[in-house]
């Protein structure tokens, strides 16, 4: 799964996302073994790197168990599993701060 983590931040900088964060919580979580998450400068971006990782990860056999939020809301969860990506805007990650409240994790380089 790290790898198909580490493909998803690619893609993502690929698409010009920025602040890309990996973090390990399988340890605090029994939902998912990895975060995802990345700021998109516009809407626009934001929609396009959802877009890109669903059509690139498809290939592999890899489809969202689930998808919330849309570019306007300024938050796109896509649910993968064992990965959650979280594609925010840059206010909205600001608003929630996910790195700060998953902190214990292990962040992955």
């Amino acid at each position: 799964m790290l790898e198909t983590a580490k493909k998803i931040r690619e893609i993502i900088d690929d698409k010009h996302g920025t602040d890309i964060v990996i973090i390990d919580i399988s340890r605090q979580s029994s939902f998912a073994d990895y975060f995802v998450n990345a700021t998109a400068g516009n809407i626009r971006i934001l929609g396009t790197l959802q877009e890109e990782i669903e059509k690139q990860l498809e290939p592999l056999g890899l489809i969202p168990r689930n998808v919330e939020g849309k570019p306007s809301s300024g938050w796109i969860l896509v649910d993968y599993g064992d990965i959650i990506v979280n594609l925010f805007s840059g206010e909205q990650r600001n608003t929630y701060q996910l790195e700060k409240i998953w902190s214990d994790g292990s962040f992955i380089e």
